[in-house]
């Protein structure tokens, strides 16, 4: 964490932080009278997936409201003001972690525009791997850029074109647009959503009090006390308005590759996704790790908080006690700034604590969800050796994460990730673990319910995993990390 960086002090998110992180969640309703508040309350619900910034945009059918601004959703929607001033039957909101475009207030979304239609707001989950190329023969034709992020490709792209209904302009831009995509738009008379053909990022339909909804999880949906219609299909339209939900399917058809990360990771685990609970699911991932991957332990240990249902679903497997001997500090401050270089290396102790009497003379499973950088990942390894513990053994509820994600999550380049340059035993030297074990990629398919991976077929989209990309990466080298779209100093 450095002082003063802008990233750490308007989120809390240290620019080494040892997750991956998913870039955004977005949100929408039509049809209901507190249209601000509900989206409000739904990237409330979604924060995980995005905590640098926020907005929302509402309309009443002829004007349109916006409020954005870095941080987090309860900060920047907590006045009745705010929210009271963006008026109309109809909301869409986003969270936003930039993987393209730096964390300035020109990037946050949704971004709105005047058109020769009239108004438009998009709200954009994941990554357009086309989008450089796209932005520079826009600019060679005159388009004017506000902002480094790949979503207003997409605006300009439906501003330029010579169709009549905006529907159409929307399916002749994402028509040349490449990569994984969720998108929200609101036009002063409808709201669309649309997955990309592959269906790489999530998107559900819900409905509360004859108001449909829009969102990136369907805990988006519990929080507000609607009730979940369906996913939004891979490649699917919806168009809702007054006359109810028309869907089209103006894409070609193609295999569906769900990220299988929001399963380990992203998702929270309350969500349904694809229609697998997510919680249920990461602890089968758990047992799957336990009957691939057993150790000799007393005790089962998550590294919380994401690893705990994996954990939990290891202990049972392995008939051993589950116990959280690491005690996460919930409260850590967005505005804390470590304030000298000597105490800096103390920064894992902000987030975590070891539990010495669960620890202490006893061997220690370690479940956490992946290791990217390893840095975390060696710091709690040295917290539970000092609480005394005999031996430490980590397992991780996902293969190595080896290749650099390009299609909506924040990923170091390849280089920088441990399990690219390192084998097992060299990854487990550098942590300073008596045993490390990931689960194979066969085991997390079968933990998804599948007889394994099916290298010519997969269902998911695994690259992160096995480097196989499922849509072309046009604007850079797979070797490459995933560039931003300033040419100057930004970066997200």
């Amino acid at each position: 964490m450095v002082a003063g960086d802008p990233l750490t002090v308007s989120t809390g998110i240290a620019p080494d932080d040892d997750k991956l992180r998913e870039e955004c969640g977005v949100f929408g309703i039509l049809g209901h009278p507190d249209a601000a508040a509900h989206t409000a309350l739904g990237l409330h619900a979604l924060q995980h997936r995005g905590q640098e910034s926020a907005g929302i945009v509402s309309t009443d059918g002829t004007l349109f409201h916006s409020h954005r601004a870095l941080g987090r959703v309860g900060d920047i929607f907590s006045s009745g003001e705010v929210i009271d001033a963006l008026e109309g039957h109809a909301a869409i909101g986003h969270n936003r972690y930039s993987t393209q475009g730096a964390p300035e207030v020109r990037n946050i979304q949704p971004l709105f525009a005047d058109l020769a239609f009239g108004g438009l707001s998009i709200a954009h989950n994941g990554n357009l791997t086309n989008a450089l190329s796209l932005r520079a023969d826009l600019v060679t034709h005159g388009c004017i850029f506000q902002s480094t992020s790949d979503t207003e490709v997409i605006v300009h792209l439906i501003a330029i074109s010579r169709l009549a209904r905006v529907v159409e302009r929307m399916i002749e831009a994402l028509g040349r647009v490449r990569g994984a995509y969720s998108l929200v738009a609101l036009t002063g008379d409808a709201m669309i959503g649309v997955r990309d053909p592959h269906g790489v990022r999530p998107l559900v339909l819900g409905q509360l009090d004859g108001a449909m909804i829009l969102a990136s999880e369907t805990v988006a949906f519990d929080i507000i006390g609607a009730q979940f219609v369906r996913d939004i299909e891979p490649g699917e339209l919806v168009i809702v308005s007054e006359a109810g939900v028309e869907s089209i399917k103006p894409f070609r058809s193609t295999a569906q590759r769900f990220c299988i990360f929001e399963y380990i990771y992203f998702a929270r685990p309350d969500s349904v996704s694809e229609g697998i609970g997510v919680y249920e699911a990461r602890q089968r991932i758990g047992a799957e790790l336990a009957r691939e991957a057993l150790a000799p332990a007393d005790v089962v240990v998550p590294v919380p908080d994401s690893g705990v249902p994996a954990a939990i679903g290891y202990a049972a497997q392995a008939d051993l006690p589950f116990e959280l001997g690491i005690i996460r500090n919930h409260y850590v401050g967005r505005t804390f700034i470590e304030p000298t270089d000597r105490i800096r290396h103390l920064g894992v102790k902000l987030k975590h604590n070891a539990n010495r009497h669960v620890l202490e003379g006893r061997r220690v499973v370690l479940v956490d969800d992946s290791i990217v950088r390893g840095t975390t990942s060696t710091k709690i390894v040295e917290m539970v050796r000092s609480a005394g513990a005999a031996a430490v053994h980590m397992r991780i509820a996902s293969p190595p994460t080896a290749h650099s994600c390009f299609y909506g999550v924040d990923t170091p380049a390849r280089e920088k990730l441990l399990a690219a340059r390192h084998d097992v035993d060299a990854m487990a030297r550098s942590i300073g673990v008596d045993s490390l074990a990931f689960l194979t990629i066969d085991g997390l398919y079968r933990a998804m319910g599948e007889s394994g991976r099916d290298p010519a077929r997969p269902r998911y989209c695994d690259a992160c995993f096995s480097g196989d990309y499922p849509i072309p990466l046009s604007d850079r080298q797979v070797g490459e990390p995933p560039a931003q779209l300033s040419l100057l100093a930004d970066s997200g």
